[in-house]
């Protein structure tokens, strides 16, 4: 008699997320954390605020990729070069509203600095601040 093996499906927090720190270790474990913990089904890699940019650009020009790919949570870095974390969320924001409304922008750094949390609440008082490392826990603070 054959048996039938039922599989599971994972009930992920969130379809899509998007990563952006120029520190690829950062992004690595970041990564690893949000997997292990089902938090995301697919999460999108960037090591600079520039080509996080580019690639949600893209996403607008086509309706039916908007749609697939939105991240709907950001996790961006404050300081990076070229771009750092507040001129990506100042240029985010820019972007056409079918992309931003739908995101949530969680700033996660390593600055203790509480001018960079008062910086973000003039930008969007619904910036959500985390310090690093990316943990279960601060996961959970993400609704």
């Amino acid at each position: 008699m054959r048996k039938t093996i039922k599989i599971k499906k994972v009930a992920f927090k969130f379809p899509t997320v998007m990563l952006i720190d120029d520190n690829e270790l950062d992004n690595f474990i970041n990564q690893k954390v949000i997997e292990i913990n089902s938090f995301s089904e697919k999460i999108y890699v960037n090591s600079s605020g520039v080509s996080a940019l580019e690639f949600l650009k893209n996403l607008c020009v086509n309706q039916a990729l908007l749609n697939e790919a939105r991240p709907s949570v950001i996790f961006v870095d404050i300081n990076m070069p070229f771009m750092d974390g507040f001129q990506f969320i100042e240029q985010f924001y820019k972007l056409p509203q079918e992309l931003s409304k739908n995101s949530k922008v969680v700033i996660l750094t390593s600055s203790f600095n509480p001018a960079d949390k008062e910086i973000a609440g003039k930008i969007n008082k619904d910036i959500i601040f985390l310090n690093k490392p990316l943990t279960p826990e601060s996961l959970e603070l993400i609704s």
